[in-house]
């Protein structure tokens, strides 16, 4: 069941794996890697000797909406198991950002879980002039350009990473559960892979974990991230205790800009 159970907590999986941003870059980026009306999907599947088991799926869309008089991006998350594992464990998460369509930094984050039959939801809302993130449980000081786990995927979207070089680690943090995390990636250069959607040219990460946070996996967890303007993530891989698992991007519409890294098409 515990292979089965980190299988299918996906949607966590590729947003916790996906954030590669300087904090530096954070604050005064601009957006040019998505838009209003994008919707990408993701398949999760189980790998162990070469077999592939399909587990859950994952859909991300990006909405225009005002928020406290600001215009947002609104983005939502939404995983799930497939009906054929619910049976045994059923997931149903959904995440949602409001993202300052000016400043790009989230103004609220919203997350509701069901696992297995637990359910929590947890809200937190943004005070950029004061630099505070309120929850149910409290008011909490946070860096000034600080992210949600899922406005960071976006984020990272932006960063122009011809700036850096192989090897090169990237800084950042992020505010979840309350806390905030100091965490980095290491940029690994780029490479032609094979996925479930195509071939792609891409640009391929390693997210580096701080020695004593609720994260693990060290450098063991890879990203691959589509090399033109979009910056699509387009795998995700992590091993977990027997086989691994693997998060490919099934479908993309309404792109901002051309998908000129697919090489080939499935």
């Amino acid at each position: 069941m515990n292979v089965l159970k980190k299988s299918i907590n996906f949607l966590c999986l590729l947003t916790l794996s996906f954030t590669a941003a300087a904090q530096n870059d954070f604050c005064g980026i601009k957006n040019t890697s998505f838009k209003e009306g994008e919707q990408l999907t993701f398949k999760v599947y189980y790998n162990m000797l070469n077999i592939w088991v399909p587990a859950g799926t994952a859909i991300f869309n990006t909405k225009l909406e005002n928020l406290n008089g600001r215009k947002v991006y609104h983005m939502t998350g939404d995983g799930q198991t497939l009906k054929s594992y619910e049976w045994f464990y059923k997931v149903r998460d959904l995440y949602e950002t409001y993202i300052d369509m000016e400043t790009m930094l989230p103004a609220k984050f919203v997350r509701n879980v069901n696992e297995g039959g637990l359910k929590f939801d947890h809200l937190v809302t943004f005070d950029r002039a004061k630099n505070q993130a309120t929850s149910k449980t409290g008011t909490y000081k946070v860096p000034a350009c600080v992210q949600d786990v899922l406005s960071t995927i976006y984020y990272a979207r932006n960063i122009d990473y011809s700036k850096y070089k192989p090897g090169d680690k990237i800084p950042f943090s992020m505010f979840l559960d309350d806390k905030v995390y100091n965490l980095y990636i290491r940029y690994l250069g780029k490479e032609r892979i094979s996925t479930h959607y195509g071939t792609f040219n891409t640009i391929k990460i390693a997210p580096l974990l701080i020695e004593g946070t609720i994260f693990s996996g060290g450098e063991k967890m890879r990203v691959w991230v589509a090399d033109d303007a979009n910056h699509l993530p387009v795998r995700v891989e992590s091993p977990i205790l027997i086989g691994n698992i693997t998060v490919d991007m099934i479908d993309a519409k309404n792109l901002r800009n051309p998908l000129s890294s697919l090489i080939r098409k499935k």
